[in-house]
C-alpha cells in the first residue's frame, strides 16, 4: 500500500526531508517504524527504537498498534515540551 509520510524536528533533521511517499507492506505502525529503520543511515538514527518518537495517523495521535490503510498520512516526530 502507498502511505504519505511527514517527518518533523530532530526526526526531519536526521532523515534529510519532510516528507515523501512510500510503498509499504507494514500492517501497523511497529511495522512501518521498523521498515523505515531499516532502511539505515538517517532512517535508523531518527526511528531508532531506543528513541522516543510520537507518531500520528491521518492527524490524530496513535500508539504503534494503529493499523494502517491505503494512502493514509503518518507523521514522526520527536515529544515536545513547552512553556
Amino acid at each position: 500500500m502507498r502511505l504519505n509520510l511527514k517527518y518533523f524536528a530532530s526526526v526531519r533533521e536526521a532523515v534529510g526531508q519532510g516528507s515523501e511517499s512510500v510503498e509499504t507492506h507494514a500492517q501497523t505502525l511497529a511495522g512501518l517504524r521498523d521498515e523505515l529503520v531499516a532502511r539505515g543511515g538517517g532512517y535508523a538514527q531518527g526511528l531508532a527504537r531506543g528513541k522516543a518518537v510520537r507518531m500520528a495517523l491521518d492527524q490524530v495521535m496513535c500508539d504503534e498498534a494503529a493499523p494502517l490503510r491505503e494512502g493514509c498520512e503518518v507523521a514522526f516526530f520527536p515529544p515536545v515540551t513547552g512553556g
